[in-house]
């Protein structure tokens, strides 16, 4: 990547670059230059190609690439976007990110918050207030704030380190011609086209995919007559690390709000609009400094970092792989911002179809595996649309009735621990869980506790052990969590036994309800795939490990 000096000196400084550009209106973050197109003539063939290079592609690229593939990434863009649009990082992206190896480094820049709070009218205190962490005593908080070009930069850094992954900045995928066997792509640089040919092309490239569009494909669901403006604004203030929503606030009536703190002194604010309105108009500074004005004060001082409009949607595509064509994040699915669901899920996306894949391209796994992720992606993007449209009934009730039920809520929820869990600002993104996955192994006996297959790994503390975290030990590959296992384990399983670790593990014991003899089965995006409450041979781990790796059983 080109830094400029004086962008490398702001960041050892520890202030934000600033975009100082615009590229077809969009803030540019960071330049980093267009690709030349290959010189050589004919057709180019790679095992895999990446469209698109924002935190969904990058990631894409990044697990791929250090499972040693070779990956190239094509982006139309040749500069890192300076609106922060997507901000929120769920748990489970982070823990993402951490098998990634760029967790950490995320975690330190962002702002952490666990504490949402909910108002409404003119009340100065909350209705309600909930934790995102409800569960405590793991690596990473229930979410951090951090601008979406924070985690590209993070991201393009990580694999600028791996030998095997291209990127390709500044160039379009112009045709899309499938293949029972590959891909073929006519691609354009700087006025130039050439051809490839890829054995598998993944579509990260957003909600206006170029790869979709070229195959013909479209969305199917729902587009709300809803509008919110994002004013990302500059300021110095002492607010807490939470996030804030307001219905019905006084000072944006009878719509709503919402406020998240953002580090580098960056604050998120979002105020409901509605449906008619002049969208350019709306965007005006004067305009924007009113809504401000209202909310944090007449005499606030603040400089416009991103103003923008944006749109309900919530829908999907009917199916997310197509041949050797597989399909990721916002160019498979859209959703409602409000749950942080959109980048959210696009990373579930693609820790669900990286190991898959991996599988795939090593000979270990047949391509009926991938249909697992079209099933298990496509059960995520329904519950993030099922969630997210919940959410926006409630939000901006259409009718006398749907109003009266949403403030009788709001009003019994100041009082009343029953009436809470119906106050719906945003379901906000958590790990999905997969009970009726084809990888799962049943249960053979009944457990009273545990973590059953099919859902996610919970993180716990290792005690007395130098890397100190559960799901960072257990990485990427294919696990038996286990306590005092007594039995082999097939190739292709590693053992961890917590019986051999130094210290008293008793909270990892007790989340997964750890016998002596249990081992659970984990598979290497972290979902349980078998549990035993005995130990098995090594014939029934490798028949579990089959179903796991998509052999039928």
């Amino acid at each position: 990547m080109v830094h400029s000096a004086n962008t490398q000196a702001g960041q050892e400084a520890g202030h934000a670059p600033q975009p100082t550009t615009h590229h077809r209106g969009v803030p540019v973050w960071r330049h980093i230059g267009a690709t030349a197109a290959p010189a050589q003539a004919g057709l180019e063939h790679v095992p895999v190609v990446v469209a698109g290079a924002g935190p969904v592609g990058l990631a894409m690229a990044l697990d791929l690439g250090r499972r040693g593939h070779p990956v190239l990434v094509i982006s139309k863009l040749d500069f890192i976007a300076g609106g922060s649009k997507a901000i929120c990082f769920s748990k489970r992206s982070l823990d993402i990110f951490e098998r990634l190896g760029v967790g950490r480094q995320l975690l330190d820049k962002g702002v952490t918050w666990n504490v949402g709070k909910v108002f409404w009218g003119d009340r100065p205190e909350p209705v309600y207030q909930f934790d995102m962490l409800p569960v405590k005593d793991q690596q990473y908080p229930g979410f951090i704030n951090l601008q979406q070009y924070y985690v590209e930069e993070a991201l393009l850094q990580a694999l600028q380190q791996l030998p095997n992954v291209e990127l390709r900045m500044g160039q379009q995928i112009t045709a899309v011609q499938p293949h029972a066997d590959h891909v073929e792509l006519q691609v354009q640089a700087a006025g130039r086209d050439y051809r490839l040919r890829a054995d598998w092309l993944i579509a990260c490239d957003g909600s206006k995919s170029a790869v979709r569009n070229q195959l013909g494909l479209d969305f199917d669901g729902r587009v709300f007559e809803e509008n919110f403006l994002i004013a990302d604004i500059r300021m110095q203030q002492e607010r807490p690390a939470e996030r804030w929503f307001w219905f019905d606030p006084p000072f944006n009536p009878g719509q709503s709000a919402l406020m998240h703190r953002q580090p580098d002194g960056v604050w998120r604010l979002d105020f409901q609009l509605g449906w008619n309105i002049d969208r350019q108009a709306c965007v005006q500074p004067e305009n924007v400094e009113r809504y401000v004005r209202a909310m944090l004060g007449p005499d606030v001082q603040f400089t416009e970092e991103w103003y923008s409009i944006y749109t309900f949607q919530c829908r999907r595509m009917q199916r997310f792989v197509h041949g050797r064509v597989l399909f990721a994040g916002d160019s498979a699915h859209l959703v409602s911002p409000f749950g942080a669901r959109g980048c959210n899920g696009g990373l579930a996306d693609i820790d669900n179809l990286g190991w898959k894949l991996d599988l795939l391209l090593r000979g270990k796994a047949g391509q009926s595996l991938l249909e697992s992720y079209n099933e298990e992606a496509i059960a995520t993007a329904d519950e993030n649309i099922l969630n997210s449209t919940r959410s926006t009934d409630f939000l901006t009730p259409k009718c006398t009735a749907s109003k009266a039920f949403r403030d009788a809520v709001l009003e019994l929820a100041a009082t009343e621990a029953f009436a809470r869990p119906f106050v719906n600002s945003g379901r906000l993104s958590t790990a999905i869980h997969y009970p009726q996955s084809r990888l799962n192994t049943p249960d053979d006996c009944e457990w009273n506790s545990g973590i059953a297959p099919g859902s996610p790994a919970l993180d716990a503390p290792l005690s007395e052990v130098e890397d100190r975290w559960l799901l960072p030990r257990m990485g990427g590959r294919f696990v038996l969590l286990a306590r005092q296992w007594t039995q082999s384990l097939p190739e292709g399983v590693e053992l961890l036994d917590i019986a051999s670790l130094p210290g008293d593990q008793d909270l990892l014991c007790s989340r997964y309800a750890l016998a002596p003899g249990c081992g659970y089965l984990i598979r290497p995006d972290q979902y349980v795939a078998a549990r035993w409450q005995n130990p098995v041979p090594a014939a029934t781990v490798q028949a579990s490990l089959q179903r796991a790796q998509g052999e039928s059983q």
